[in-house]
Order: structure tokens, then sequence, then C-alpha cells
């Protein structure tokens, strides 16, 4: 009974394993090959997610930077002993310094009153980096405050 019973499981195995041709099909069957179509899928999609994740964290870094620049231009051109051009100078400077002359292009400071107050306001515009062909494109526009002394110098004297 044992040998009729194996006989009859190996006639379902190769029933159920032949296609509609009543040919075996080879080990992996349709399957063989996916292996390199699916690693060239997956890797272009991760791919394009890291050059994402490094497009945003180029465009923070220079955003940060030259956010930096302006304010420690317009701390500068907020001293009592120097003027808003002074300072826009220091913002070109320090851009220059930390990132690329392209950056420095546009800077422009002036003097003016807010609530009554009066500061030294740096503005940047800059080309947003981009990275290869594909990325936002435009200009980055930044700005940096500082408290003017000569309004307390002035008040003085």
């Amino acid at each position: 009974m044992d040998r009729t019973a194996d006989a009859s499981r190996s006639a379902v195995r190769t029933a159920l394993a032949t296609d509609r041709r009543g040919v075996v099909p080879a080990r992996g069957g349709r399957e063989r090959g996916s292996a390199i179509a699916e690693f060239v899928l997956v890797s272009a999609l991760l791919l394009i997610v890291a050059l994402g994740v490094f497009q945003l964290g180029l465009a923070l870094f220079v955003r940060n930077s030259l956010i930096s620049a302006a304010s420690e231009g317009a701390r500068y051109g907020a001293r009592a002993d120097s003027s808003a051009a002074e300072g826009a100078d220091r913002t070109g400077s320090l851009i220059r310094a930390g990132l690329n002359d392209a950056f420095a292009g546009d800077v422009s400071a002036s003097e003016r009153s807010v609530d009554g107050i009066r500061v030294v306001q740096v503005v940047v515009r800059a080309p947003l980096p981009v990275v290869g062909l594909l990325g936002p494109a435009g200009v980055l526009t930044v700005s940096g405050r500082a408290f003017s002394e000569r309004q307390v110098t002035g008040a003085r004297s």
C-alpha cells in the first residue's frame, strides 16, 4: 500500500510541476533572471531618493550659511563706528569665504526704522544650488537685521 501511495504522490507532483505542454520547467521557471531586474528597479529608486535628500541638505546648508553671513554683516554694519555699506561688504566676504563667489553677487544693506527703532538690514539674493539638471531652480532671498548702535550714541550727544 505504501508503494501505490508513493506512486500516486509522485504522479501528482509531476502533474503539478508540468506546464500546459507537459514539460517540466527548469528550476526557477519564469522567475529566472528577475533578481537582476528587481535590483535595477530598486537601486534606481533608491538613487533618486538619495539624490533628493542630498539636494535638500545642500539647499538647507546654503540657506543657513547665507542667513548666518547676513546676520553677522548686519551686526557689523550696526556698530557705532561702522556703516550699512561696510556691513554689506562684510557679508559678501563671509559668503565668499564660506561658500562661493556666485552666492555673494547680490548683497545689499540699508538702515531703516522698524516700529520706531533703527535697524541695519542686510539682504542677500543668491541662486538656489541644484544638483544635476533636476531640482528647484530659482533665487534664495535671506536677510539679517541688527539694532543700530548709532541711535544710542546719537541720543547721548
